[in-house]
């Protein structure tokens, strides 16, 4: 079927809902997780359900069933491909699922990947948490910690459907004292290779809306941290048209964040899908591919010089460096000193590259 692994990990499933079966009302409990996830949580049901209160269980509860939704949407609009579902661990503590399509008749390339770390985290990660102001006080050196997300990065072949990405992920550190703390972190944001305005808004709204729930400021807020993060200096211009993005929320509490980020996390289907449907099957030509792998090359240069969670992943020992760089195209070009014709269609999107709008009034 089109979720080609997903049967994956069915015997751990079955363990894990005998060991867990509490009566009739479990065993349903346990079919209906298993039908919304790609693969048994890295917990385990059994120690997720035995925490079920605790803002660590509900969060990782969350990005399993946030990778289930977008997988299982991508998937119908691209039958003839399967998602490779591919469960690992980390010696160090933790593991993911990371899924991955490729050379789909409508994605090039899509992965949605989740993990759950904990252990101690490495001196040169610590320092980078420092220098944006984190004050950690470490015991005898070590700072345990424990960090989860869903991150994605959508590549379709045409032209005229953007790439889109979105992460939402949770981090706790333990003190010296016993005292935690912790934060959320996350967005979603659209990279376009052509303009086209009703996308860009049908985008903003959508997730306007979801941030509106909880706050009429967070929205407007969270849209200039999107255009001020995806920036690429030595261009002078944005990765793409923006989104939301936020990192080291902690306030006002932890219950209001971890409902704040579920609307966001939901929103990501109803932002992107349709945009998807509207284009997937519109005709291109070959220019329009090339200026699709120039624009894909810009989008390489952000996520290997500038992303913090890049950086993050490939200083934290015993991360998987195959689900870091997943972001990255298939295909991509750089062409020496390429310029796009004045009042084309490619330096319309250039324009809005370099000066963000306003998309939503």
């Amino acid at each position: 079927g089109a979720l080609g692994g997903v049967g994956l990990g069915l015997g751990l499933w079955q363990q894990a809902a005998m060991a867990a079966s509490e009566g009739d009302e479990d065993e349903k409990e346990e079919e209906e997780l298993r039908q919304r996830f790609m693969a048994p949580p890295v917990s385990g049901l059994r120690e997720l359900r035995r925490r079920r209160r605790e803002l660590r269980s509900r969060m990782e509860l969350l990005i399993m069933e946030t990778q289930g939704e977008v997988c299982r949407a991508l998937a119908a609009l691209d039958p003839g491909a399967a998602f490779a579902v591919d469960t690992w661990e980390r010696k160090e503590g933790g593991g993911g699922v990371s899924c991955v399509l490729q050379d789909g008749e409508v994605f090039e390339k899509a992965g949605v990947n989740v993990s759950v770390v904990f252990g101690l985290l490495s001196e040169e990660a610590a320092r980078q948490m420092r220098s944006r102001g984190k004050s950690l006080k470490a015991k005898d050196g070590k700072l345990p910690f424990c960090a989860m997300g869903v991150s994605s990065v959508i590549h379709p072949k045409n032209p005229h459907v953007p790439t889109m990405h979105f992460n939402y992920r949770y981090f706790e550190i333990e003190e010296a004292d016993g005292t935690k703390q912790w934060w959320f972190g996350g967005g979603t944001d659209l990279t376009p290779t052509y303009l086209n305005e009703e996308d860009a808004v049908h985008f903003h709204k959508t997730l306007k809306e979801a941030c509106d729930k909880h706050g009429l400021k967070l929205y407007p807020k969270y849209k200039k941290w999107c255009d001020d993060y995806f920036y690429i200096k030595h261009r002078g211009e944005r990765r793409g048209i923006g989104g939301i993005f936020f990192d080291d929320v902690d306030s006002p509490s932890k219950e209001e964040v971890f409902q704040f980020v579920k609307s966001c996390a939901k929103a990501v289907v109803p932002c992107y899908i349709p945009i998807v449907k509207r284009h997937c099957h519109d005709s291109f030509t070959p220019e329009e591919k090339l200026w699709q792998q120039l624009r894909r090359g810009r989008y390489v240069e952000f996520n290997l010089v500038y992303d913090r969670g890049t950086k993050f992943g490939l200083l934290t020992p015993g991360s998987r460096i195959e689900s870091i760089l997943m972001s990255l195209p298939l295909t991509a070009r750089w062409e020496y000193m390429h310029t796009p014709p004045e009042s084309s269609k490619e330096a319309e999107i250039l324009e809005v590259l370099r000066n963000p709008k306003d998309w939503v009034h």
